[in-house]
């Protein structure tokens, strides 16, 4: 390992088949396309999935088990909410049929059955479970968890199924704030990774830089679709992207509230999926339930 070298890139260096995954819903995934990008570009072969909050029962496209559904640009779906179809359209205006694996709301025995399935369906050996936020590293014990239901769903599912490399990558450091997470926090939870060596870095991304350009430019296209459901986290990560700092607002969505746009929103921290993991104090719970119900439960318990 060296100062030029970024360790989540090395560790991916070697995979075949790679699947980003958002973990807690809604545009969580749009938080893993620098590094989609990054790795296309490299040569590597990537996917896309995404826990979804779209209505995935009009889509008629290809279905794997538990409503798991393979979403493209032509899927029917709510015209003012389906982030996964409209991004989809996006890469359709640059020449590229791409489609986005779409996971419903399921419990951690049901997610980590359809996470196994797609996992066998596409050869994939390594996962990446990106949170747009940071609110999945908190260990449960916190007095704020953020939105924790889908994120701790999706780490519960992957961290069940055997794959040879397993990662959390986050992106948006602070922007939890807008739901009351502490994030002294989160510098608490990366400084735990740390000490068991699942730290894998973090990178700044670049307004410049070519993947974060295209980023730049999907999270455009598809808010213009979708004004009314446009993402807080993107709009947020795009202001701190821009230089904007404090209770800067450019999605009206956010108005009346007070946020907390930083450079660090711009971070792309890595880690190891299991070093996360260990930290959960229910994610054994979580791994046993069947549907979003009780998850809920066994978190307020």
């Amino acid at each position: 390992m060296h100062l030029d070298r970024t360790p989540i890139f090395e560790r991916l260096a070697g995979a075949s088949s790679i699947l980003i995954a958002g973990a807690g819903g809604g545009f969580d995934f749009f938080s893993g396309l620098p590094l989609y990008f990054r790795l296309r570009e490299g040569g590597q072969e990537v996917h896309l999935a995404n826990l979804s909050f779209s209505r995935l029962e009009r889509a008629r496209e290809r279905r794997l088990i538990h409503g798991m559904t393979r979403v493209d640009a032509d899927s029917e779906g709510r015209a003012e909410y389906f982030p996964e179809a409209y991004l989809c359209q996006w890469f359709r205006t640059h020449g590229e049929a791409i489609g986005v694996w779409c996971f419903p709301r399921l419990g951690g025995r049901p997610l980590a059955e359809a996470y196994d399935a797609l996992v066998t369906e596409l050869g994939v050996d390594a996962v990446v479970l990106v949170d747009g936020g940071t609110d999945i590293l908190m260990r449960g014990d916190e007095e704020r968890l953020g939105t924790p239901w889908e994120d701790i769903a999706s780490l519960a599912a992957v961290d069940a199924i055997a794959v040879p490399q397993k990662f959390v990558v986050c992106l948006g450091f602070g922007v939890d704030a807008f739901h009351g997470v502490c994030h002294a926090h989160v510098l608490e939870a990366v400084a735990a990774t740390i000490k068991t060596g699942g730290f894998l870095g973090a990178v700044s991304l670049l307004a410049e830089m070519p993947e974060v350009r295209k980023y730049l430019e999907a999270v455009e296209y598809v808010g213009a679709r979708m004004p009314r459901s446009a993402s807080i986290v993107c709009s947020s990560i795009v202001s701190a992207l821009e230089g904007e700092y404090g209770d800067h607002h450019r999605n009206e969505r956010t108005k009346g509230s007070e946020l907390w746009i930083n450079p660090l929103l711009s971070l792309l921290w890595a880690f190891e999926l299991e070093a996360v993991a260990r930290r959960c104090i229910y994610l054994e719970a979580v791994k046993a339930t069947g549907d979003m119900g009780e998850i809920t439960r066994v978190i307020h318990d």
